[in-house]
């Protein structure tokens, strides 16, 4: 199978785990635990499915986000609400988002063909835990019995899965944390300020690291922020080892099966997007590692 068939079919079901960051429900469901509002909610329920952990965990894993950001809310979290109870508050979070966006279609036929084809390809990906700490996490968590909650955490699983083989090439080629972050926002993918800003670093910090960047030839040495020739080549070998790495997923399925999950999928991710359950409040951005 083509590696970019992997990248394709997980860009086209990732607004259905995405929304779970910014849904009202997911906040709503975490403050009634005593969590507070916004990043607690976030670090505490993503990274709950591995226990009640350290800062340190959190921020190797999750990457790129500014230590003192984690170390805000973590292990604070783990006082309040116990992380099975926080995995639970999610799950129904994305049960009650899901519900409004599809409305009648909820139970649709199609999403739960879709739901099967996506297990299938999770399933495939559980077989290969190793040097995936996050994604093995999430390995442990129970199926849910409803089919857009089963499609949802199975696109959950996919995306851990090519997350942690993300943050594995990102680092193997040299970037660290806050490198890759910057090299992103050069791609022009998504506004720089709000990488740096929703990650917790300051101008200081982010300034050094494009100094940096720039004295390895990787970016442009002059304004506005775009890569070098050699910054691109960078950036597009990341994303084809990401693919090859997130590949055994999706060949579980093969291709005709990938296109039929991305045709059904598709649909499931409109709905999600119209429902606006991928619009921040009070602004923000969505993306990923």
């Amino acid at each position: 199978m083509d590696p970019v068939v992997a990248r394709k079919t997980w860009r086209t079901l990732e607004p259905i785990h995405g929304m779970i960051y910014f849904a009202p429900e997911a906040e709503e469901e975490y403050v009634a635990l005593g969590l507070d509002a916004g990043q607690m909610g976030y670090f505490a329920s993503r990274a709950a499915p591995m226990g009640a952990v350290p800062a340190e965990v959190v921020i190797a894993t999750f990457f790129n986000f500014r230590p003192g950001v984690v170390r805000a809310v973590i292990p604070e979290a783990w006082s309040r609400a116990a992380p099975e109870a926080i995995t639970e508050a999610r799950a129904r979070a994305a049960d009650r988002a899901l519900r409004r966006a599809l409305g009648d279609a909820v139970g649709s036929d199609d999403v739960v063909e879709a739901a099967g084809l996506a297990r299938r390809a999770a399933l495939a990906a559980c077989a290969h835990p190793e040097g995936r700490p996050l994604f093995a996490a999430h390995t442990s968590l129970p199926w849910p019995d409803d089919p857009h909650v089963a499609l949802w955490h199975a696109q959950t699983l996919l995306r851990e899965f090519r997350g942690d083989a993300h943050v594995n090439v990102l680092q193997s080629e040299g970037l660290g944390a806050l490198d890759a972050l910057v090299t992103h926002a050069a791609t022009g993918e998504l506004p720089a300020e709000a990488l740096r800003l929703t990650r917790g670093w300051s101008p200081g910090e982010w300034a050094a690291a494009v100094d940096s960047l720039r004295s390895r030839d990787l970016l442009e040495p002059a304004d506005p922020l775009a890569p070098s020739e050699a910054g691109r080549e960078l950036r597009e070998r990341v994303e084809r080892r990401t693919d090859a790495a997130a590949r055994p997923a999706y060949e579980a399925l093969g291709e005709e099966a990938c296109t039929r999950l991305r045709a059904l999928g598709r649909a499931v991710s409109r709905a999600v997007i119209d429902a606006g359950l991928l619009s921040p409040p009070g602004g923000g951005v969505w993306g990923g590692r």
